[in-house]
């Protein structure tokens, strides 16, 4: 078992990055940092750090709340909080100590 870290970062689909979206830059950094597993999430209505509400609408799902959850070892997950801090992007994260390992490999 390793210990590291779990980063959760919260954004929307309609945020970017040039011409990328958040997410997709975000998943990019975290790749290029040597994160062990990232998951996005989405989701149908929430809060962002300022209060104002994001929804998934039937005609428009730009503005649909998305999670981004990273596990690496925490100078991976430091070098990725300063690549992402430097990128432009209003981003609220999360981060938690955590332990991790795989379990039946072939």
């Amino acid at each position: 078992m390793a210990a590291g870290s779990q980063l959760t970062i919260y954004t929307s689909r309609k945020d970017k990055k040039g011409h990328k979206s958040a997410v997709s830059w975000i998943m990019e950094a975290a790749r290029a940092q040597g994160a062990f597993g990232i998951t996005v999430l989405e989701g149908y209505e929430g809060l962002d750090a300022h209060g104002k509400l994001h929804a998934a609408h039937f005609f428009d799902l730009a503005d649909e709340p998305a999670v981004v959850l990273i596990v690496a070892d925490d100078p991976s997950i430091d070098a990725l909080l300063v690549t992402l801090g430097q990128g432009g992007v209003e981003l609220f994260y999360t981060r938690s100590s955590i332990d991790y390992g795989r379990l039946g490999g072939v």
